[in-house]
Order: structure tokens, then sequence, then C-alpha cells
């Protein structure tokens, strides 16, 4: 919370090249599944969240953005790629996955289903297993070192020791 009792999010993007704070309450959080918002996120589905009415900030680097349509920009990472932005006339919604901790931001609507892929309500059907299950097929994996990002906000990245 901020001073004034302001809920506060922070996040970014996947190399901490761009990082952003919220302060204020979210807005409509959503699912698009139109086939723009599927090839800007290169997915079945873009997760947005509206900002809306609470104060945005960059607070390392800014997005590059790219005019997908008449009406919008999207924002991504220019080093790493990460989708951040749907930018609007009617304003901006970042993708929730790009917040420090998305748990609590959960869409409560789908929009563009008219393009939504066939199979996507069929994937929590699927087995599911933890990452590290893989081990025998992806041995790399108990050796991995991840180079993204923390969830939290930090003084300099990345750290000078990063090979």
């Amino acid at each position: 919370m901020s001073l004034d009792n302001r809920p506060v999010y922070t996040g970014g993007c996947q190399c901490g090249a761009v990082r952003f704070r919220v302060e204020g309450a979210l807005g409509e959080a959503s699912i698009c599944h139109c086939r723009m918002c599927q090839k800007a996120s290169g997915n079945f589905y873009l997760p947005l969240v509206s900002v809306r009415g609470a104060m945005l900030d960059w607070t390392r680097g800014e997005p590059k953005r790219f005019r997908s349509s008449n009406a919008a920009w999207r924002g991504f990472c220019a080093e790493c790629g990460t989708p951040l932005t749907f930018e609007a006339p009617d304003g901006i919604a970042l993708a929730i996955a790009a917040f420090d901790d998305p748990t609590g931001i959960a869409p409560t609507i789908q929009w563009g289903t008219e393009a939504k892929l066939p199979y996507v309500d069929g994937i929590p059907k699927l087995p599911s297993e933890d990452t590290m299950a893989d081990i025998g097929s992806a041995p790399y994996l108990a050796e991995l070192v991840s180079y993204q990002h923390p969830d939290h906000d930090t003084d300099q990245w990345p750290p000078e020791e990063r090979p």
C-alpha cells in the first residue's frame, strides 16, 4: 500500500530492462482470444488488466511499441520481447503475468471468443506435472540457472556477477 492507502503493484519484463509501478486500484481483468492478441503474445490468448484510473510509472526503461491497428499499440520489451501493454484510446492494460505477483489478478471475462482456439477449453483436463518431473528427459533442468529478473524491484539489473 502507498502512504495514502492505495494499492501498489510492480512488475516488468523477463530480462528486467523494463519495470513498472501501478498505484491505485486495477480495473477489469480479462482474457482476449482475438487473433491480434494471440499474435502479440505468441500464445493462445492474452490475459490483461486495465490500469485506467490508476497511476502507471515506468521505473526502469520503457516499452517499445508496435501499432497493431488503427486504434491500438502493443508495448513490449525491446531486449527480451516480453509483451507488456495493450494501449487504446480508452486506456492502457498491462499483461497480467508481467506483474511480480499476478496471483490476485483473476480475469473476470473473455473477449474475442470468435477466434478462440478449439482446444483451449480442454487444457485444464490435460495431465499435469511439476517442472522437475521432466528431469529424466531434460537432465539440464537439474543445473538450470535462471537469468530472469526476480519478481521484485532491484536497484541494479542484471547483477554484475552474472556470466
